[in-house]
């Protein structure tokens, strides 16, 4: 659960004090703080609208930094990612194996120590001279093995996000949040059991955290619109694995 800032519960006491010493005092009621004042105004929107509004906004941002669990296929990805429409890079960790992804227009790259080549290789065992070369090295992924396709879905911001922020079920808001700071809208599906999702009440309705439907990772997402720099590695770090990679 995401803390409040103690200046805001602060201010909220004091309202609360306030709103009582004026009802006691001359029996009127509805004195409350408006939570949508000086937002954005997405909160006072139906559920469906504001998720509409917020895919919308994702997918209009130039670049995001996503990071977080996603749990599919019955494994546990840890992803910490900074993505835009022409390229990715950051990491991921799975069964305990973590490997850098960079990729650069088509041009999909993946680094990773001696480990993770030794347990992608045939029954968990790679070719001793393959590992040493590619460990710690940009190993350029072939696009038409498999691989370049599991591994460039983590790299692709836009089919990343459609894939990602979706609710499940009847859809409904929950209240206003925080996340990080920033003043958000709550929507869920089917109660929560469908999934959460946190939309900034600030400037454009960004999507700030996303809690998936059962329970298939949370995820969070900041640095909206703020573009980021992809350097091809240097050729003395960079190796062409040929045909095909091994793949776990």
């Amino acid at each position: 659960m995401t803390a409040i800032p103690q200046s805001r519960t602060r201010r909220a006491a004091l309202m609360t004090a306030i709103c009582a010493l004026v009802v006691s005092g001359t029996g009127l009621t509805g004195c409350s703080e408006d939570p949508d004042e000086g937002t954005n105004g997405v909160g006072k929107l139906p559920a469906a609208e504001i998720q509409r509004k917020t895919r919308t906004a994702a997918r209009s941002a130039e670049a995001v930094h996503l990071s977080g669990n996603v749990v599919t296929s019955g494994r546990t990805y840890k992803l910490d990612m900074r993505l835009k429409s022409d390229g990715a890079t950051g990491s991921v960790t799975a069964q305990g194996a973590t490997f850098q992804l960079l990729r650069i227009g088509e041009q999909l790259y993946l680094k990773a120590d001696a480990g993770f080549w030794s347990d992608a290789g045939n029954d968990g065992k790679a070719d001793a001279g393959a590992v040493d070369k590619l460990n710690g090295k940009y190993v350029k992924v072939p696009q038409g093995d498999p691989a370049y396709k599991k591994f460039s879905g983590f790299t692709d911001k836009d089919v990343l996000l459609d894939g990602l922020l979706t609710l499940h079920g009847s859809l409904a808001t929950d209240g206003h949040h925080e996340q990080a700071g920033t003043r958000t809208i709550r929507i869920t599906g089917d109660k929560g059991s469908g999934g959460t999702l946190d939309v900034s009440l600030e400037g454009d309705p960004y999507p700030l955290r996303l809690a998936r439907a059962g329970g298939a990772g949370t995820l969070t997402f900041s640095s909206w619109g703020k573009d980021f720099a992809l350097e091809k590695p240097a050729k003395g770090d960079t190796v062409d694995y040929g045909k095909q990679l091994p793949t776990s």
